[in-house]
Parts: C-alpha cells; structure tokens; sequence
C-alpha cells in the first residue's frame, strides 16, 4: 500500500515521506510484490497531476501482474476527479489491467466531540488549557457563563493544517449524529442552516451539542463523497462495473473516525433504510461485501455459501438491523481512546463453521487462524 495524499500528516503536520516516492520505487516494489506470484496492491492519491500520477499505478499494475484497487472520494475542491479516475481505471481494465476503485458505502467523515480527538473548538485559544482535563472539569468550564462567552467570541489559530481548519469550522457540514446513527442528514439540519433559523451563532449551538449527554455527544463532519448534501455520488460509485467495495478503517484515527462500521451501513442503509435516494438491491450488497471483495485479495475459498468453502458466515435478522450511536472508550495502552460502535441485528457469526459471536457478543470462540497470502477455491 502507498499514500499520496497530502491529508496524511504526522502529529506535526509534516507530510508522510510516501507522497514524494519516485515512480521507480514504487514500480520497483510493486515489480518484486509481482515475482512471488501473489498479493495486492492498494493505493490512494490526489492525483493532482493526474495523468502523470495515474500513469504510475499503471505502471504498476503491468510490470506487476497483481491487481490494484484505488481509494475513490469527491473532494469539495475538485468535484469531478473522482470521475476521470473511474474513466481511467475502466480504460484500463479495457486493456487488461486489473484495476479497481475502493469505494466507501457513506461519506468519509469525521466525528467531533469532547470526548473524541477533535470538536470545533479545539484552535481556540481558551480550550486549549482546558483541553487534557477529565471531561468533568471541561464541562464546568464550558458552562461557565464567562468562560462560554470568551470561547466564543475567538477565532481558531491557523496551524498550518488546511484540513483540520476545515474541520473544525466547516458548521455547515455539521450535523448531530443521533441515536440511531444517521449518515445521510438533509443540509437544512446542519448545524450552520439550524442556527441562521433560531438567530444564533453556529458556534453557540455547536457548543450546547456537544454539552448534550453529559458531554458524551458526537458531531458528524461528512468531509468526501457529499457535495450534493446527500450520497448519490456514493450510488454512482457503488452501481460502477470496476469498484469494490471497501475503506472500512478500524485501526487509524481512531479518536475521529469510526469506519469499522461500513459493513453495517451498506447493508442496513442501502438495503433497507434510505430515504433520500435510490436503494440497492439486498442480493448485490451480500456479494459486494463477500465474494467481490474476497476474489480481489485472492482469497477463492470463501465468499459463497457451497459446500466445501470457508463456512464464514452472519446470520443477520434484517429488520433489526440498527447501527447505533459510537462511543468512545479508553482501553488502548496508556489509557488511548477508540471509538466503537455497536450494531443490534447480529444474531449469529460463524467462523469456520463455530458460532464466534451471538447476538453481538463473543463466545470465546476463536477459530481464525493467520492467512498468508492466496487461498485456492474448494
């Protein structure tokens, strides 16, 4: 996998060393990646000078013979790459070239909060003394009448960071993420549009929502893959004949995102719960999320329900399918937080023919071993 992408920044803000590789060494590792006959090839890209920097995952793909899947997402920026990146990957599928785009089944966002990374008042001079305490003291802080009104008569400090500016002061992608979950709010919800309506500031109502639930709420920041304020970009993505379905980030950010929870969306959203846009078929949804995205990695024995194939298997009672509001725990070494995210609906998980989880809870189970490289279909 590589990164070229100038949202990769280390804690400093410098950017990962990855963006500046020579097309060299990267065609060079994705040639050797090739010798040993197996594995894949992952990447994603600004693709500021597209033609160039496509011509390089090209590059890779032919001198490699592995296939390569390619992270797809609108930016606000520039709203139509993503389209000429989907045209040249079918080009190049046209010509022989296993090449895919990733595609995630909501947009990619971010969750602000006090108890998450990032709120809306993290550059504010006046937060930031307050920024490491127990969340107890930020909120009798927050709610001091004198502290309040300092807070929000300041302006965010520039870091350097044009993302994280973005952020933090983009009210009018903000919306309250609720309980269920909801990943496709209506724009007219918006933290910005909600206070224009009562006549405050979106600094002010932002401040009293994440106060709500004893400091515990989140706030939903759909960054990509939203522009029209609704995710039909996303339908276009997930209908193309050359995308996979994928991004389900588990591991990184993990104080702001909580993407673990893909899979559950793209069954509960688009198979049965959307409103503000064409659904999915139910039958396409299972296959883009086992055979599709098991063929591309090279794994054939699973991904099917035949005999002989990996008995990997959910048992899913559709209509209680719900994926709730996450939360943040502190369970990482030196007290780290993560959020999770809990999903109602799991009846049964069977991993290789065991019942690994009931009802959404682990049976102690553990029945999955180490997968090294391919697996050949049964």
């Amino acid at each position: 996998t590589t990164s070229r992408t100038d949202k990769h920044r280390d804690s400093s803000g410098v950017l990962t060393p990855t963006i500046t590789a020579h097309q060299d060494e990267l065609v060079g590792i994705a040639r050797a990646v090739g010798a040993t006959g197996k594995g894949v090839l992952q990447g994603i890209s600004d693709l500021y000078d597209f033609d160039s920097e496509f011509q390089i995952f090209r590059q890779m793909v032919a001198e490699s013979g592995r296939p390569m899947s390619l992270t797809v997402e609108q930016q606000d920026a520039r709203p139509e790459w993503w389209k000429q990146l989907l045209d040249a990957i079918t080009e190049a599928q046209a010509q022989g070239l296993e090449m895919r785009g990733q595609v995630p089944p909501r947009a990619t966002g971010v969750l602000l909060g006090l108890t998450a990374t990032l709120n809306p008042f993290t550059l504010h001079p006046s937060f930031r003394p307050i920024s490491g305490l127990p969340l107890e003291q930020q909120l009798s802080a927050l709610r001091d009448p004198q502290f309040r009104a300092t807070l929000l008569a300041e302006e965010p400090q520039d870091i350097g960071v044009p993302l994280l500016t973005e952020i933090i002061t983009g009210f009018h992608k903000m919306f309250r993420l609720g309980e269920p979950a909801n990943y496709e709010p209506d724009p007219a919800d918006s933290i910005a549009a909600q206070a224009a309506a009562t006549g405050n500031s979106a600094g002010e109502l932002a401040l009293d929502m994440m106060l709500e639930k004893d400091g515990r709420a989140l706030i939903y920041h759909p960054l990509m893959n939203y522009l029209p304020g609704n995710l039909d970009f996303v339908e276009y993505m997930l209908r193309h004949p050359h995308t996979v379905f994928g991004l389900s980030d588990g591991g990184a950010h993990c104080g702001a995102l909580c993407d673990a929870s893909f899979p559950t969306t793209l069954i509960q959203h688009w198979g049965r719960d959307r409103t503000r846009g064409h659904k999915l078929p139910l039958q396409q949804l299972v296959k883009m999320q086992t055979r599709e995205t098991a063929e591309l990695v090279g794994l054939l024995d699973r991904g099917v329900l035949q005999a002989g194939y990996k008995a990997d298997i959910n048992i899913i009672d559709f209509d209680r399918l719900c994926l709730h509001e996450p939360t943040v725990v502190h369970d990482l070494p030196a007290g780290g937080r993560r959020l999770v995210q809990k999903a109602d609906g799991y009846t049964a998980t069977l991993v290789a023919g065991k019942v690994a989880f009931r009802n959404g809870e682990p049976t102690g189970v553990l029945n999955g071993p180490l997968i090294r490289g391919p697996q050949a279909a049964a």
